[in-house]
């Protein structure tokens, strides 16, 4: 590990122990590619933009890591920063724990990030950082909320779903990753909740949120969008695209 590894202060952890069968039968979501690369990397490339960040912890499938590790090793990477691989849990809640045992005692922000957002922007990534470090202790980029949004009383698939409260829009926000933290706050959240029952929890900022810290939203992007259907594969493949025509990317 690098000397930059050791003193840098901000880490980006990325669970991508999923699966993800919304997209379909094959190799896990996170290795599926977009122009050749797989999603993973154009994730880890995302984090790696941002200078502040020193260091990308990628927890892969359980039975999983040394391919991802091979994965990794075989693309190119920015050579200040380094990366670790660890074997995820059973649920998202657990990877991001394994992850956020790996990291060196010098890390005090940690950024979590969705392997299946490979597109966002690094002026994102520095937004959220920069709010960390200027004192909050969770920081979600998002955007506001385009469509009108209907609260429901949930019914069996398929059957009509009655209507129980419309929220005011304006009030709404559509979170994405990375989520930004304060070491300490989300190690705190992460021990509180350790037994969260089913599924674990999906979203860190909310643990934090549960704990009674503050939590704050900074500007998204749009091309930060998650890649969980086939036609998001389709946007994705589209967005690099312009970005090679526009910026040479």
């Amino acid at each position: 590990m690098s000397d930059l590894t050791r003193t840098g202060r901000t880490a980006a952890v990325i669970p991508a122990a999923g699966r993800g069968v919304r997209l379909g039968p094959g190799a896990p979501k996170a290795l599926r590619t977009i122009s050749g690369t797989p999603m993973l990397i154009h994730a880890v490339r995302a984090m790696a933009a941002a200078r502040a960040v020193s260091l990308v912890v990628v927890v892969a499938p359980p039975d999983g890591a040394p391919e991802v590790k091979h994965l990794l090793d075989a693309h190119a990477l920015p050579e200040r920063t380094d990366y670790l691989v660890v074997p995820g849990g059973e649920t998202r809640q657990e990877s991001v724990r394994r992850g956020l045992d790996a990291l060196p005692d010098a890390v005090t922000t940690v950024l979590v990030h969705d392997a299946a957002r490979p597109l966002v922007p690094v002026d994102t990534v520095d937004g959220v950082i920069e709010a960390v470090r200027d004192g909050s202790p969770a920081v979600v980029p998002a955007l506001p909320v385009a469509d009108t949004v209907k609260q429901v009383e949930p019914r069996a698939k398929g059957e009509p779903e009655p209507v129980t409260a419309t929220p005011e829009r304006a009030l709404l926000r559509a979170v994405q990753t990375p989520q930004g933290f304060d070491r300490d706050t989300l190690v705190r959240a992460h021990e509180a909740f350790a037994a969260v029952s089913g599924d674990g929890a999906t979203d860190d900022a909310g643990m934090v949120e549960r704990l009674g810290a503050p939590v704050v939203v900074v500007p998204g992007h749009e091309e930060a969008f998650k890649v969980t259907r086939p036609l998001d594969l389709v946007l994705a493949e589209a967005v690099l695209a312009r970005r090679r025509a526009n910026d040479g990317f």
